[in-house]
């Protein structure tokens, strides 16, 4: 007999395979935000392919954890996220093309979408897996966040790699705190059992 895809749900978003990706989603924002402020802001090559990649890891992201929570098409909000960030890394190919007002203005609407999605998906999981008020949170900000990207976008004085920065790293201490709350979440109880 199979298990249904919410029990799937349920199984894998409690295992310590969302906390191992909650990690390596900070991880990655992290080293991130260092080479966008140590070096891409100085070599515009390297600047290209760290915004093209940062969609484009996301979207990878989306994909595998779907993967390990049922599939994508038990996973809508992820689905659609991986879909909405696929097209974000090749908006953002074309954009740079034309400068990097237009890459804010797909970055604006990207971060509107995808944050909307990371909210959707937080709330579907909030009963089956822990800190997930963080990941509301992060994508309630996210949603917030694409109206300064557009703003940024509508400016006289094009924009840099830095602008997306501050936003990368709001997206890695959320990330951060979900994976230390699920660490000590699961080590409270062993405490209360040891000290009882």
């Amino acid at each position: 007999m199979q298990n249904s895809p919410i029990h799937q749900d349920s199984i894998s978003t409690s295992s310590p395979w969302l906390k191992t990706y909650y990690f390596i989603r900070a991880a990655v924002s992290i080293v991130w935000i260092a080479a966008a402020l140590a070096i891409g802001k100085n070599v515009p090559t390297l600047s290209a392919v760290l915004l093209v990649a940062y969609p484009a890891w996301d979207a990878v992201a989306n994909l595998l954890d779907a993967r390990k929570s049922g599939g994508l098409r038990t996973n809508l909000s992820q689905a659609l996220n991986f879909a909405i960030s696929i097209l974000t890394a090749i908006g953002v190919a074309v954009a740079l093309g034309v400068g990097m007002n237009a890459v804010m203005t797909v970055f604006g609407g990207w971060a509107i979408l995808s944050g909307l999605f990371q909210l959707a998906t937080g709330i579907r999981r909030w009963k089956s897996a822990g800190a997930q008020w963080a990941m509301v949170l992060s994508g309630a900000q996210s949603a917030l966040a694409g109206a300064s990207f557009f703003k940024m976008a509508a400016a006289a004085t094009p924009p840099s790699i830095v602008a997306v920065a501050p936003y990368a790293a709001f997206g890695a201490f959320y990330f951060l705190v979900s994976a230390l709350w699920l660490t000590f979440k699961k080590d409270r109880p062993r405490t209360a059992a040891l000290l009882g």
